[in-house]
């Protein structure tokens, strides 16, 4: 007998065996990627979710995003964007996400276009659960954002950005001289319609009921403004222009009398609130009463070590482009320090 070839034969079939128990531990070799533990996954692909992809990828973590079920968050509903640093010219908000999206991967993030349907964050690793694959990561960035809430109108739809909008911090700039309306009347409507006389020649505040929600301040504020008027106890039932492709006014009915009038305007601002994209994590991160993630004060640190928040899912105040892209910046390196503090 060659004991040579015998001892040959026998290692590789010893090798054949271990590769193919290790197969089936992962569950299929097309398994092991998920299955491997990352440094960082991150939730989200707004400005928050791809400026953090940007600094963990080149702080060599090599994080793995998830681009949600909106990828690129709200700007890819925002028309021109003026008032992000480092366009001398607008830009429009798709295509701004669009960047990011292209300079994360290019520096090295894992970019997997999946709704997370489940998170597990009371074990360590984290698990994250998408498409039906299972993830690990020792960190996780939540950047999930918030939706404006909207009056659900087919008209509203199709007139975003070309005279609708749910900011106006983002688009007063281009009503200069112009005529607007501002549904709501709670604190976040009164502030918008009182922002907006900076650009408008007039703005009409319009309200369901007969007397407005916000703080006392900000109505006597509101009120005592020439450049403000109210209409009171009324719905708007349709936003007219979509066959111009820009608004030229309101239907409106008024709720007591039930009398449907038209309104002139030229622009339309939704302010009856937002609603923080954080469902996924009750019941295991701190949330203030309308569900937006508490975070540490000057961090973005969440009741659980090792899971941070930036962007609209944890900032109610601000709610702009490039607040969001800066807290991103601190969850990426929060995130870092974490990993860095705690390596075996």
């Amino acid at each position: 007998m060659d004991y040579a070839k015998c001892s040959v034969f026998v290692t590789s079939a010893a090798f054949l065996c271990t590769l193919v128990v290790h197969i089936d531990l992962l569950g299929g070799i097309g398994e092991k990627r998920e299955l491997m533990t990352r440094n960082v996954i991150i939730i989200g692909s707004g400005a928050a979710g791809l400026t953090a992809g940007i600094y963990a990828a080149r702080a060599n973590l090599s994080p793995l995003l998830f681009s949600g079920s909106q990828p690129g968050g709200q700007l890819t509903i925002t028309s021109d964007v003026e008032n992000y640093p480092g366009f001398a010219e607008a830009i429009l908000g798709p295509t701004l996400m669009e960047e990011m999206r292209k300079q994360a991967a290019r520096v090295g993030t894992e970019i997997i276009d999946a709704n997370v349907s489940k998170v597990n964050l009371k074990q360590q690793p984290f698990v994250v659960e998408a498409d039906g694959k299972r993830y690990e990561s020792k960190t996780i960035i939540v950047a999930t954002g918030a939706s404006a809430l909207l009056l659900g109108l087919p008209s509203e739809s199709k007139l975003m950005g070309k005279g609708v909008s749910a900011c106006a911090t983002c688009d007063g700039f281009f009503f200069k001289n112009q005529e607007v309306a501002v549904v709501g009347g709670g604190d976040t409507a009164i502030e918008e319609a009182t922002f907006l006389t900076k650009f408008a020649t007039k703005v009409t505040v319009i309200h369901r009921r007969n007397e407005l929600r916000a703080s006392k301040i900000m109505q006597q504020r509101a009120r005592d403004n020439p450049k403000i008027a109210f209409i009171w106890d009324t719905v708007v039932e349709d936003v007219l222009g979509v066959d111009q492709e820009r608004v030229t006014g309101l239907k409106l009915k008024n709720l007591k009398t039930g009398k449907v009038t038209e309104f002139r305007c030229d622009g339309l601002f939704v302010a009856i609130g937002h609603k923080p994209n954080t469902d996924l994590f009750t019941g295991q991160l701190a949330m203030n009463e309308q569900g937006y993630l508490i975070t540490k004060k000057s961090t973005t640190e969440t009741n659980v070590a090792g899971v941070f928040a930036c962007g609209d899912c944890q900032d109610h105040v601000y709610r702009q482009a490039v607040t969001a892209a800066g807290t991103g910046c601190m969850a990426a390196i929060d995130a870092e320090r974490f990993l860095q503090h705690h390596s075996s």
